[in-house]
């Protein structure tokens, strides 16, 4: 088996076209034999660790239940290993990746992942920072793929604050050849250096910016939003919830879309808010597809990074 030592996925500009294709052929071969009840243990040995400065339930057991899938083990550190407060990043980073395989990073500003993977001798992954979630966004393309057959000619639409996920998802459609509308609230756009440097990465990227959700959602095959205000903007809550008040997905705003549309939502979700019961409830709603989603994509990910051939 060829390791792969060096390689990261930090944001998806990390990776090309031909490798998130390859992400998803792993994770659909693998996603069929787990439905058949067999779970192949391609990662034998391997050792996963994970690294979180923020709370988790989908990123942490998604990683976990998909390494132990595989045949190999995975282990959470939290302050008893003094994570960014013992040492330096080099120490801790070069130290670490002697004794592992692969390490998933949650933390609260981008540069502790960059700054780690600098020094780390094996595979880095982002699990979630300020500015990118890769591995979310790949599963969410992957679970449009798998709802409508496959992505050419699709758009989707993103209504909300454009944050980490939102990045993550221009990144994914720019990979995928999926037209993308982001729709935010005055104040609350991209910044313009992320939409330029996105239109050089990926010179085919079909997006549309806007601020008004119903130009957004008419013609899009998946319409998806997050929470108005993130881990760490609790103080903000209240002045976000007058300003998203006219961005909040609920049943007429998914009227305007194809009848085929399909709701998507990161998780965890604020009934009432960003979205409303009927439709992140819905027959529409595909957001637990989604999030079993996470696991299986992140399967094909790490077999990716950890072996050369499936």
């Amino acid at each position: 088996m060829t390791i792969l030592a060096t390689r990261h996925l930090l944001t998806l500009a990390d990776v090309s076209a031909a490798e998130v294709q390859r992400v998803f052929s792993i994770t659909e071969d693998l996603k069929t034999k787990f439905g058949q009840g067999l779970r192949e243990a391609l990662l034998p040995g391997r050792v996963l660790t994970l690294l979180f400065e923020k709370q988790s339930l989908r990123t942490r057991v998604s990683f976990e239940a998909g390494m132990a899938h595989l045949g190999g083990s995975s282990m959470l550190l939290g302050d008893d290993a003094g994570f960014g407060k013992r040492e330096s990043m080099a120490d801790f980073s070069r130290v670490l990746s002697e004794m592992v395989d692969v390490v998933v990073i949650r933390a609260k500003k981008h540069l502790t992942v960059t700054e780690f993977a600098k020094y780390s001798a094996c595979p880095v992954i982002n699990g979630l920072t300020d500015f990118a979630h890769p591995c979310q966004a790949l599963a969410d393309l992957y679970t449009m793929r798998e709802h409508f057959g496959n992505l050419e000619g699709l758009q989707l639409a993103w209504v909300g604050d454009g944050n980490n996920v939102a990045r993550s998802l221009v990144e994914a459609c720019g990979h995928l050849g999926v037209k993308i509308a982001v729709c935010t609230p005055k104040g609350y756009e991209f910044e313009p250096d992320f939409i330029s440097s996105a239109k050089k990465t990926f010179p085919k990227l079909d997006i549309e910016l806007t601020s008004d959700p119903r130009a957004a959602v008419r013609g899009a095959n998946a319409i998806y939003t997050d929470v108005w205000a993130s881990m760490g903007q609790e103080s903000e809550s209240e002045k976000r919830k007058r300003e998203f008040a006219d961005y909040q997905v609920n049943a007429k705003l998914m009227s305007l879309a194809p009848k085929d549309a399909i709701f998507l939502h990161c998780l965890p979700a604020k009934r009432g808010e960003e979205v409303t019961d009927e439709v992140i409830d819905s027959a529409q709603s595909a957001v637990v597809a989604q999030a079993a989603n996470r696991m299986h994509v992140q399967k094909g990910i790490l077999v990716w990074l950890l072996a050369a051939k499936a």
